[in-house]
């Protein structure tokens, strides 16, 4: 062992601590596991933790997991992996029990009957709230205090990890900055995405795909990099809250989008990757920065937080228009897993952001992303269990240094990589330093036609041979197109 390492043992290694994180760890240690939660922040400080948008589930009596599948299929514009999302629907619900069951109160109507609202791409009310757009928020907080409170769990704040611990071809473990390596029979990323790697974003900076990282360095399988949402009306131009997020339930509640002549141009509720992309034509038309999205005649108590940000920042919502444009916001793609979350790497394990079950195919259903981390947190915790103990190999390697991107590699990925791509530009991300912004272009590549999230300018047509079809980016770096079932 290198000298200094202080090695610590487990069963269950979660590197992580955002809503995905938090639940497998809680789901494992019920299950009786040894777990160790490595945090890079401190608890309730995750990305997870902003998240204004709420759990996707068929639980009204109009609504069915068959409503909810065709619902995800039509967003992910033929690129949904079937089985990931049968999965989904049919285990959120229980999913969201599971979350009352450790003490998180979700919104209730008058009659004391769970709320349920309606987001984009969505033909029910089906998207359960906690606090309005607060979700994120009472969550983490929630589900932080019952980790804390597990014995089984020990939590390592201001942790990061550098490298997996891989021996035989199976990973046996992680190891950290501070000289600390951690050995578990299953170590599970949940570290999030990678939206912040471009320029305009509604994540915090931590949001720099660092799993993908550690897995794509270990040897494992990433896929569905170049799908890459960018969330329709993030604010623009208020200083202090450039690519603040304004939710979409708020549209859900009858907010609407205008030109500066006051005109309506787009379906509010139509999926994010169509009314992003009108957003961004209107943009290119009139040269301006933003378009407004008109909130006067949403009920500003549904929103309590969004409506004191905008306040605070100088915008009333109740009587002005809210200067928003698309930002990054969401990967669908990540760390190649099946629907336990086994990586291809034997003893990695991955849940949700930073892994790519295929469920959100080119394009996310609004909300679906929350249910995932649970329904796909509780599949892993128990897949990792599972695995077998390991004995006591050689020493773990000695960390290193994860590259951190340039504003000049935050700055093409935006003008390369964003909502309009060309080959020319892509190629450019090719020679980027950074080793992800060259896996994105290398699958952006590899998918020569627009589908969802991913729009060619030099490949304007979806492609019916390319439907339920992945590009898939090894450790050699090179793309290959695969199909899921």
């Amino acid at each position: 062992m290198p000298d200094g390492f202080d090695l610590r043992h487990c069963d269950v290694a979660v590197i992580g601590a955002g809503g995905a994180g938090l639940f497998t760890a809680l789901t494992a240690a019920e299950a009786g596991a040894r777990v160790t939660l490595v945090s890079a922040t401190p608890l309730a400080e995750t990305a997870s933790y902003w998240a204004q948008g709420g759990i996707a589930a068929a639980m009204a009596a109009d609504d069915s997991p068959e409503l909810h599948l065709t619902d995800t299929e039509l967003a992910g514009r033929g690129a949904v992996r079937r089985s990931a999302a049968q999965v989904l629907v049919s285990e959120a619900p229980e999913r969201l029990r599971d979350l009352e069951r450790l003490g998180v109160v979700f919104d209730a109507d008058r009659s004391g009957a769970l709320s349920l609202g309606l987001e984009g791409g969505h033909t029910r009310r089906r998207v359960a709230h906690c606090g309005g757009s607060a979700t994120g928020r009472r969550i983490v907080r929630q589900l932080s205090a019952r980790v804390v409170e597990d014995p089984r769990i020990e939590v390592l704040e201001g942790a990061r990890a550098t490298n997996l611990w891989v021996e035989d071809g199976r990973c046996i473990g992680v190891v950290l900055e501070d000289d600390r390596a951690i050995r578990a029979r299953g170590t599970i990323l949940s570290t999030g995405g990678a939206a912040a790697l471009w320029r305009r974003t509604t994540n915090p900076p931590g949001s720099l795909g660092i799993g993908l990282s550690l897995a794509h360095d270990a040897g494992a399988d990433l896929a569905d990099l170049e799908f890459l949402q960018f969330h329709p009306t993030a604010v623009t131009g208020l200083p202090g809250r450039e690519g603040f997020l304004i939710t979409e339930a708020i549209r859900g509640e009858g907010a609407t989008l205008h030109t500066a002549d006051g005109e309506r141009f787009v379906d509010e509720l139509a999926p994010r990757d169509e009314v992003a992309r009108a957003i961004f034509a209107e943009l290119e038309r009139t040269g301006r920065p933003s378009v407004g999205l008109d909130m006067r005649q949403v009920d500003p108590m549904l929103f309590p937080n969004v409506v004191a940000v905008l306040r605070k920042a100088g915008v009333d919502p109740e009587h002005d228009l809210i200067p928003v444009a698309p930002a990054s916001h969401y990967m669908m793609g990540g760390v190649v897993t099946d629907l336990d979350g086994r990586a291809s790497i034997d003893g990695l394990l991955a849940v949700g952001e930073a892994a790519c079950t295929g469920l959100h195919g080119a394009n996310r259903l609004a909300s679906n992303s929350l249910s995932e981390c649970f329904v796909f947190g509780a599949r892993a915790a128990r897949a990792a269990i599972d695995l077998p103990e390991m004995g006591n190999g050689v020493a773990p390697p000695g960390s290193r240094p994860l590259q951190r991107p340039s504003r000049e590699t935050q700055d093409a990925l935006w003008r390369d990589a964003g909502l309009v791509r060309t080959r020319e530009g892509l190629e450019r991300l090719l020679d980027d330093p950074h080793p992800l912004a060259r896996l994105i272009a290398a699958c952006a590549l590899g998918r020569e036609e627009s589908r969802g999230a991913h729009t060619r300018a030099d490949h304007p047509d979806m492609l019916s041979a390319l439907d339920g079809v992945h590009a898939v980016v090894g450790p050699d770096g090179a793309s290959r197109l695969e199909t899921w079932n």
